[in-house]
């Protein structure tokens, strides 16, 4: 794939508004992706989760709305808007609506 996807172009947009929380749910929305870059909007409600894994990439998580809590290697990172971490590459991790938490995940490959 190239270029951007799902998103409108030459056009001012809200990132959190571009994903909608629905209940009981993780929503995402992919951006971009290909062999070296992915890109994606996430929106988790409260108590919802991605279970531990890991990514053959860096991944960069910034928090755009609500708050999240990201653990890394077993150890709990809380992000609030406008926070970021980095999920290193092959490193265990997961992602979790501490409340209602939207975030921006690029992986880097």
């Amino acid at each position: 794939m190239k270029g951007m996807k799902n998103i409108n172009k030459a056009e001012v947009v809200v990132l959190k508004d571009q994903v909608t929380y629905q209940p009981g749910q993780v929503v995402s929305k992919t951006l971009a992706q290909n062999e070296y870059l992915s890109v994606t909007l996430f929106s988790f409600d409260k108590g919802e989760e991605i279970s531990t894994h890991e990514s053959g990439g860096d991944a960069f998580v910034t928090c755009l709305d609500g708050v999240g809590r990201i653990t890394i290697d077993g150890e709990e990172y809380v992000l609030h808007e406008g926070e970021s971490i980095v999920m290193p590459a092959k490193h265990p991790h997961a992602v979790y609506g501490q409340e209602q938490f939207k975030m921006l995940l690029v992986v880097v490959f």
